[in-house]
């Protein structure tokens, strides 16, 4: 508890906290702020069970949870953050391939700032195609269609404008956070909008719960609540491990005279991440495995409508549409493959080692052993390869971790999708990162932080900061 006073002692963290915590509040009631002329109520009944039923709605309930559930309430922060994260993940992939944008970014803070501009521009696009697309498809939806307005294409148009500015509202939250507050803002509310799923979680586990030791269907006994108990911490314990593991390579300066004295250059560790692609790979397997599911959905649909379920046309996407079901061997095999080729491709979009190489020979720098330039390059790029292997295999398995236990211990979605996947990942990586930051106030003012403690043995090492 000392150090939770201590957080409190200082004035300007302090202040940081409480802007951040009013601005996150203010994201969260955005999202029961709804598209008017909608029937809320009867809505989210619907959608809910939609979500769990198909395959397109749960690509839709993945849109929802980081949305904090305001998509399936049709609100104006229905869209949540994620044009804006579209729009800066795309961009940072074109400054690698377009030499224009690549110039620009090596132009420092201006060209920083320049980027910005243009990420922002794209996600008002992206809004409000996917706004409109979205709107538009959940209106031709026969079990959803009567809680939308009548009116066709003007509805759509007023949604998509209203959820492009709930879009940027979001986004402007976040940048008010990153300059007033503590923590990255987009990453802040990302991870508020999951946790809005734990109550939830959290009030179904208790009432599927029961004492007895021969549980019915559908009840989960005390024996199956220890062991999701122990897997919890087992997995939370490990995506921790993971996330912080880091490769230290030991470098060190040149040696310089200054004068008639030679100083002998300090060592230094270069630290390389073993999960350096975060969570980006698990999102881009989600979204490509959730397309051709749901184009097989709607042929089949298609071949219904035309009486055409006997043909071999009608099998072939039927067997597509099960063995691209959550859970089923295909669909993880393909799950767990895209992951490994999503984790290499990002790491080698996010770490440039010919780059790195000429910046240490520039600087003066070298690894010991290892000629400064290409045989840097060399060594960095093999030594990144196989970081990135072990990484990869972390995070195929903690994607598949919720299916398996669904489907093994028959559990509902609700509980087991904060054992894995994206949720966890997110939740567990921006909760250290905003650990690291409060810490790093804490001992700037002379406070212990989380971790530490004063040689002293005392609370503080210093005086009381003003």
């Amino acid at each position: 508890m000392s150090t939770v006073e201590d957080i409190f002692r200082v004035p300007d963290l302090r202040r940081k906290l409480l802007i951040t915590f009013l601005l996150l509040a203010l994201c969260r009631l955005g999202v029961y702020v709804p598209v008017p002329g909608v029937d809320v109520p009867g809505l989210v009944g619907t959608y809910e069970k939609a979500s769990q039923n198909s395959v397109a709605g749960r690509l839709l309930g993945l849109m929802d949870l980081f949305a904090g559930g305001a998509f399936g309430r049709c609100a104006v922060f229905g869209l949540g953050v994620m044009p804006y994260i579209s729009a800066s993940i795309i961009f940072q992939l074109l400054t690698s391939v377009v030499p224009a944008l690549e110039r620009l970014q090596r132009e420092g803070e201006v060209g920083r700032k320049r980027i910005q501009q243009y990420t922002r521009l794209a996600t008002v696009g992206l809004c409000l195609v996917q706004g409109a697309i979205t709107i538009a498809g959940l209106r031709s939806s026969q079990s959803l269609r009567p809680f939308f307005p009548s009116s066709g294409m003007s509805f759509v148009l007023m949604s998509a404008v209203l959820m492009t500015t709930g879009t940027m509202l979001l986004m402007w939250i976040g940048e008010q956070i990153d300059e007033f507050g503590i923590g990255n803002g987009i990453s802040l509310i990302i991870m508020v909008n999951i946790l809005d799923r734990l109550p939830v979680g959290i009030m179904r586990l208790a009432r599927q719960a029961t004492f007895s030791l021969n549980p019915e269907i559908g009840e989960i006994g005390p024996g199956k609540i220890v062991l999701l108990l122990a897997m919890f911490v087992g997995v939370v314990i490990g995506v921790v491990f993971i996330t912080e593991g880091q490769r230290r390579i030991p470098f060190q300066q040149a040696s310089h005279t200054r004068g008639r004295r030679v100083y002998v250059g300090q060592k230094h560790y270069l630290p390389l991440r073993v999960n350096q692609a975060g969570v980006i790979p698990i999102i881009f397997a989600q979204s490509l495995l959730m397309f051709p599911a749901t184009i097989a959905t709607g042929v089949l649909s298609w071949y219904q409508s035309n009486g055409w379920t006997g043909t071999f046309g009608f099998r072939f996407w039927q067997f597509i549409s099960e063995q691209l079901r959550g859970g089923s061997f295909l669909y993880i095999v393909f799950y767990m493959a895209m992951i490994f080729v999503f984790c290499f491709f990002w790491t080698a979009v996010q770490f440039n080692p010919q780059e790195m190489a000429n910046n240490m020979k520039e600087h003066g720098t070298f690894i010991l052993g290892i000629r400064p330039g290409r045989r840097t390059a060399e060594y960095l790029e093999r030594l990144m390869t196989r970081i990135t292997l072990p990484g990869a295999a972390f995070l195929a398995v903690i994607a598949i971790v919720p299916s398996l236990m669904t489907t093994s211990m028959h559990v509902d979605w609700t509980i087991t999708g904060f054992y894995g996947g994206t949720s966890l990942l997110i939740v567990v990586g921006v909760a250290l990162d905003l650990v690291k930051k409060i810490e790093s106030h804490l001992v700037m003012r002379h406070y212990d932080g989380f971790m530490r403690r004063s040689r002293s043995g005392g609370r503080r090492r210093g005086g009381r900061s003003l």
